[in-house]
Order: C-alpha cells, then structure tokens, then sequence
C-alpha cells in the first residue's frame, strides 16, 4: 500500500511496511494537521488512537523511515539533525513505530523549508 505526505507544492510518496502501526495509520486517512519543526524533523498530530510502540520502536532513524511517535501521537519525519542528535543522526527525542519509507528519501530535505503551523495532509495514493 502506498500514501503521500503533502505539504504546499511539496508530495512524498510513501510505502507502507506491514506492521500494525502501519494499518492503523492507513485507516484514518486523510489525516490533515498542521506541523511542528524540531531541528531537522517535522512532526504533526494525528487523531486519537491505541497504537502502542512495537517491538522495533527506535529512536534514531534513517534517512526515508516514517516514524509513529507514540509518546507524542504524531507521525515524525527526521531529515536530519535535531537537538538531540549525535553527530549528523536523524535521532528523535523517544522511541518511535517505524511504520513506512519515502520512496525518495532525498526528496524529505526540503522539509526544511516549511515552518510550524504549515497544513500538512497524508493521503492514500
């Protein structure tokens, strides 16, 4: 199954992995919020749900991975640094569901152009 994250002109095109996060996310959508920036992340609420971390939650990620982050109920996208970080990892601030992966992961820098309070939407492709 597939999704895309859109922001203004911005659309990443997603893939999602075969995890309960990942079906429970998919059921809600559309999601449309609004984001937050933490160093090089972005993240946004999403509604009310029992997604509980999973065995492979983590705290540092990838370049492309899509995190839950269950202490905040919002889908986290790092793209670089934030102020946790060590060194240049993509780090976030608790263990997180990795749930999909951009299919252009390069494609997440321009991330950074966006600042908090821009609409954001996950749609089903």
């Amino acid at each position: 199954m597939d999704i895309m994250i859109k922001i203004s002109s911005l659309t990443i095109d997603c893939k999602l992995l075969e995890t309960e996060t990942a079906k429970e996310i998919y059921k809600m959508l559309p999601i449309k919020s609004q984001i937050n920036t933490w160093g090089d992340e972005i993240y946004f609420d999403i509604p009310t749900n029992r997604i509980k971390p999973d065995k492979t939650a983590k705290e540092v990620f990838e370049l492309g991975e899509i995190a839950f982050w269950n202490q905040g109920n919002a889908i986290a996208v790092g793209f670089g640094p934030t102020p946790v970080s060590k060194k240049d990892e993509i780090r976030l601030i608790s263990p997180a569901n990795h749930w999909a992966n951009a299919k252009n992961p390069h494609e997440l820098k321009k991330l950074g152009e966006f600042k908090n309070g821009e609409s954001i939407e996950v749609l089903k492709c």
